[in-house]
């Protein structure tokens, strides 16, 4: 226990005690005081030996506890100098691993600079970038628009270019019509529409070429067909054409391949045939007339007057052949042209007559009470003979009326009563043609006049009308009302006569009513 205490501790100095006091110095002290301290002291001693036995127990436990630390803080010294070792290595190691880093710090620094510099470089290159990014998405744009525009001008151009292709097939379309319609113009230019013959122009235009000594004898022909204008106005013109067809077919089958046949309209016809004596061309026309009489259109037959002229000497008119053939044809035609007029008189009347045969018992009433009336009014006999002659025909212009017109069994309509009323100028047409009947073609066409003018076709009045035809329509008029009609039922004789006598002065000249009803019927006038 170490000696030096705190204060009031007693200390011996060369057999003299001394006490410490309170304020650091010490006081002498007595030898009692000393033992009765002293005793005092050594049992604080004895206690606190005590207490260190306990306290070195306690040590040696702690000792024990502290070598067991010891040696475990000996361990963990050791392990921390093998760590200190190892954090020294791992300094050195990381000492290098700085200085690494340092002269990698400073070459990032280096490096950032030339970073930063590139960055900088960037920034401007970015900035170039997006200026030329800017003109570049200009340009695109631009390009866009004119990507648009080229679009729109190859769309256009396509489609211009199809336009094209299809005009340029329109056109190749268009080029072989106009070729067809050319070939066809020159065609129509040289031949007849309706027979297929040359025309007139290519026959003049041929004949001038054809006028040369080479080709001598050239004889020229030319026919007409008889009755045609007849035909056309009482059988229609779609029966003339048929005819005019069937004249051209057998022309065109007759004739040789060196001759040229035309038509120069209507029924007139020319054929030109080189090299071909005046003999040899009456041969080729004997032929042909040959095989118009087997020819027939319905019940109409075919007759075609021809005349022949021959230019022998280049010294020769052309112009005068061609006179001379003209004056034969007419010469011909002046005999088989009035017989031929005569068979289609005829033949009109007998197919009248055959649409209906009440129109024949009709026609040869009216013609008998015509011959009557004539006869009693002691007129000539010539004039009774035309009387009767044309109230057999008085009607024959029916011939150019519809059918279904004639037999309506109602009123006519307005479009229908004009039709109908055509019939006398129909028949005059037809009977004019024929110099025998153009007086009597006179007489029909006035036969529907009225005394009063107010009958057709021209509204003639009193004796404007020939006598004739005032006969007729008084005895046309009886017969009517005394016929069984579509219409109606016919009227008895004193009806009729009644009927007639009401329209005396009106539509019947005076004289010829009272001469029919007193003297054809003999009946009484009051």
């Amino acid at each position: 226990m170490n000696d030096n205490t705190n204060s009031n501790e007693a200390r011996q100095v060369d057999s003299v005690y001394y006490s410490l006091n309170d304020e650091g110095s010490y006081d002498k002290v007595s030898f009692d005081f000393l033992t009765q301290h002293n005793e005092q002291r050594a049992n604080e001693i004895r206690l606190a030996n005590s207490k260190l036995a306990v306290d070195l127990t306690e040590m040696q436990d702690q000792a024990t506890e502290l070598i067991i630390a010891n040696k475990e803080l000996a361990y963990q010294i050791a392990e921390k100098a093998d760590r200190a070792a190892e954090l020294l290595l791992a300094n050195i190691e990381k000492d290098f691993q700085n200085n690494e880093k340092a002269k990698r710090a400073a070459e990032l620094i280096i490096a950032n600079k030339e970073l930063a510099y590139q960055i900088a470089e960037k920034a401007d290159r970015a900035s170039e970038l997006i200026i030329a990014n800017k003109e570049l998405a200009r340009q695109i744009v631009e390009k866009a628009n004119r990507a648009a525009q080229l679009l729109l001008i190859n769309n256009e151009l396509a489609f211009q270019l199809s336009e094209k292709a299809l005009r340029e097939a329109e056109l190749v379309v268009t080029n072989k019509k106009l070729s067809l319609q050319n070939e066809k113009i020159l065609f129509i230019g040289y031949h007849d529409n309706l027979t297929g013959l040359h025309n007139r122009r290519y026959y003049e235009e041929t004949l001038l070429k054809l006028d040369k000594a080479a080709n001598l004898p050239i004889s020229i022909v030319m026919g007409d067909v008889n009755g045609l204008k007849l035909i056309n106005d009482s059988f229609g013109h779609q029966v003339g054409d048929e005819i005019v067809k069937r004249v051209a077919k057998v022309i065109k089958k007759k004739i040789r391949p060196n001759d040229i046949a035309a038509r120069l309209g209507g029924g007139d016809f020319v054929m030109i045939m080189p090299k071909t004596t005046n003999a040899e061309a009456d041969k080729i026309i004997s032929n042909i007339k040959s095989q118009l009489l087997k020819e027939k259109v319905g019940t109409i037959g075919v007759s075609v007057s021809f005349g022949c002229e021959t230019k022998v000497s280049k010294f020769e008119n052309i112009q005068k052949v061609l006179t001379e053939t003209e004056n034969f044809l007419f010469r011909n035609k002046l005999h088989e042209s009035s017989s031929m007029r005569n068979q289609t008189i005829n033949l009109i009347m007998n197919t009248l007559f055959e649409k209906d045969d009440r129109e024949r018992l009709r026609s040869q009433s009216v013609s008998s009470l015509c011959e009557a009336i004539a006869i009693n009014m002691d007129l000539e006999k010539n004039i009774v003979d035309q009387v009767k002659i044309a109230g057999l025909m008085h009607n024959i212009g029916k011939i150019g009326i519809s059918k279904d017109i004639l037999n309506n069994s109602s009123q006519l309509t307005p479009a229908e009563w004009i039709e109908f009323k055509k019939h006398p100028e129909i028949a005059y047409r037809i009977l004019s043609s024929v110099d025998e009947f153009s007086e009597i073609a006179n007489y029909v066409l006035q036969h529907q006049e009225t005394w009063d003018g107010k009958g057709y076709p021209k509204g003639l009045k009193g004796e404007e009308i020939s006598l004739q035809a005032r006969i007729i329509a008084v005895a046309d008029t009886y017969d009517t009302l005394t016929s069984d009609r579509y219409y109606r039922m016919e009227f008895s004789e004193d009806e009729a006569v009644e009927d007639i006598k009401r329209c005396s002065g009106k539509q019947f000249d005076p004289a010829v009513t009272r001469v029919f009803v007193e003297k054809v019927l003999g009946k009484k006038w009051d």
